[in-house]
């Protein structure tokens, strides 16, 4: 993953270590789909969403805007985004669905001809939405370039 070597969770915490993940991945993610790698960046970028949605509820101050629901699993993806969109935080236009059965089939398969515009587009949105982006690139630590 591209955060590996390039960050310490441990001293940033995990609401830091989340959003410097979430950041870590988009660029990462959009390299990958640069080169190619359209399945790598797609599970990639996939990855960056649940870190944001991640650093977004792990905030105490930001939770107390949320109408989190009894018992309801912050630790799961589906349930976040569920409850982020509940409470007003995202506007719902993404198919978090859709992300999910594509991010199944780049498990499994290679997708050199898919056309990652629309995902990336709706993916950058909900980056917007959750104020992950827009962020300065060259203040995160410098990719390593032989990383997958």
């Amino acid at each position: 993953m591209p955060h590996f070597g390039l960050m310490d969770a441990q001293a940033l915490g995990p609401e830091r270590a989340a959003l410097e993940e979430a950041k870590l991945h988009i660029r990462g993610g959009k390299r990958r789909l640069r080169q190619g790698k359209i399945s790598a960046g797609i599970v990639t970028l996939y990855d960056a969403l649940n870190s944001a949605m991640q650093w977004y509820v792990f905030s105490r101050e930001r939770q107390k805007d949320l109408l989190i629901r009894e018992g309801e699993d912050l630790n799961n993806d589906r349930t976040v985004y569920t409850l982020l969109v509940r409470s007003g935080v995202l506007d719902g236009e993404f198919d978090y669905d859709a992300l999910d059965r594509l991010v199944e089939k780049a498990l499994y398969d290679e997708m050199p001809g898919y056309d990652f515009s629309e995902l990336l587009e709706g993916i950058e949105s909900v980056m917007t939405q959750l104020g992950v982006m827009p962020f300065d690139e060259s203040k995160l630590p410098p990719e390593d370039p032989s990383t997958f």
